[in-house]
């Protein structure tokens, strides 16, 4: 029998009180409400890394939902994904919590600049030991651009057209600046830095523009794991070229392969190699010591969400204002400046048009990913069913009722996949990228295109 390929699995949280499941938060069980203390994410650090997942993958969305009826204050009273508060802020407290796990912070470069981005997120992964990845994301909510002064979000292919742009200068900020050992900190000879070995770096881009050195000495990684989860036919592209691991959603199989094959061409028409991004498909884990407890759990966790505050979710994702249709009607297919791939799996790609009532429940189209609920013997049965059909490498999981729903996956589930040698007993030394790739070190491998702005 060929063994299993070891899995990746990230925990899929939010800073945040309801995240892919609104209204969960009201649970009596549950303490995502506690989400803006700093006990609420030391505690899930320690948690996951017990576990040994690989990675706790922080979402972030920059504006309100307010595709809904035109208006925020669904989003808002529901709380979906409304309020929210900055990812990169906790990551900092869990590194000093655990030694091993990684953060995978999702951060909108729309609204951010290259040089000012590149000393967060090399201070981020000083601090965390080399243990920090970036998802890289554009922001497609009009409200998030209003906020920052803008009448409207960049169109979607244009987005990526300036993430592009982006990437260049924070490579070579990152890769092309400093020297290794330019910080020697020398106390006999009273020289911290050598500043010949930190070089003035010019970019002139058609969106950003640097002209300095690098603020910060080179962190453990220099440029950081990069994540991505665009799934767009521009967003596949841009993954294929700097992507490491690519987050996909897809709720059925065939959806699911389809992704992860064009990611894998995308990758070897940038010059890499297939497996060189790691696809991780979202899907949500109900999970309980028999199934008919798992079960249960589930229709408890239904009566908990709120089926406005859901659609709200939706109709941001999707830049459908789903609130004039009823819980019968369909979702069709319609152009949008959203989440493109999300509209495609729920309308064009899928096998059947949803209503909207699979909107707003534990349904594959609700989840816009598989759903596993069952005892740990039936859900690592799906798990690795999905892996073998769909060819992804792991999943992020997404958290239902907190903190019993990671714990039922670290305590149950988990057990269960090493118990048939699909996830590891141990970390391995090093960086994230050290951990999740082990033959490549901490750096970007060479055919990585990031590798190209190096200094020689």
């Amino acid at each position: 029998m060929t063994k299993p390929r070891e899995l990746r699995l990230n925990t899929f949280q939010m800073a945040a009180p309801s995240h892919n499941w609104a209204g969960l938060w009201r649970h009596p069980r549950d303490n995502q409400v506690r989400y803006n203390t700093l006990s609420y994410w030391t505690d899930m650090a320690k948690t996951a890394e017990r576990g040994l997942i690989d990675a706790i993958f922080i979402a972030d969305v920059f504006g309100l939902y307010d595709v809904y009826g035109s208006s925020g204050d669904t989003a808002l009273a529901a709380g979906a994904q409304a309020p929210n508060a900055d990812p990169t802020i906790p990551i900092s407290a869990m590194a000093h919590v655990t030694e091993h796990i990684g953060f995978g912070v999702t951060a909108n470069l729309s609204y951010e600049h290259p040089f000012q981005f590149a000393r967060r997120f090399t201070t981020l992964d000083h601090l965390t030991a080399g243990r920090l990845g970036w998802n890289i994301v554009t922001g497609y909510l009009d409200s998030g651009a209003r906020g920052m002064g803008l009448t409207v979000a960049r169109d979607h292919d244009e987005r990526y057209d300036a993430a592009e742009d982006f990437m260049a200068a924070v490579y070579t900020l990152w890769e092309g600046s400093w020297e290794d050992g330019a910080a020697v900190r020398d106390k006999v000879a009273g020289i911290f830095t050598h500043p010949e070995q930190v070089h003035r770096v010019v970019h002139d881009g058609p969106y950003y523009k640097v002209d300095a050195r690098a603020l910060a000495e080179p962190s453990p990684q220099r440029t950081p794991l990069l994540y991505q989860a665009g799934t767009s036919a521009t967003g596949r592209a841009f993954a294929g070229r700097h992507a490491e691991a690519t987050f996909l959603n897809g709720q059925t199989k065939p959806i699911a392969a389809k992704a992860v094959r064009a990611v894998r061409e995308a990758a070897v028409a940038a010059g890499r190699k297939p497996n060189d991004v790691l696809a991780l498909l979202g899907a949500t884990v109900i999970v309980a010591p028999t199934s008919a407890e798992a079960h249960d759990l589930k229709e408890e966790y239904r009566r908990y969400i709120h089926a406005a505050g859901q659609l709200a979710l939706v109709s941001g994702w999707t830049g459908v204002d789903l609130s004039g249709l009823g819980p019968d009607d369909v979702l069709a297919f319609q152009r949008s400046n959203a989440i493109r791939s999300t509209l495609e799996n729920l309308t064009v790609n899928a096998p059947a048009l949803p209503k909207v009532r699979d909107l707003f429940d534990f349904t594959p189209a609700g989840a816009r990913a598989p759903i596993f609920v069952g005892s740990p013997v039936e859900v690592a049965d799906e798990m690795l069913s999905w892996v073998e059909e769909t060819d992804v490498d792991g999943f992020n999981l997404v958290r239902t009722v907190m903190p019993e729903s990671l714990e039922a996956i670290v305590d149950l589930l988990i057990p269960e996949l090493q118990s048939r040698g699909a996830f590891k007993t141990a970390y391995r030394d090093g960086s994230l990228r050290e951990k999740l790739f082990p033959d490549i070190g901490a750096r970007l491998p060479a055919r990585h295109p990031g590798a190209g702005f190096r200094r020689l």
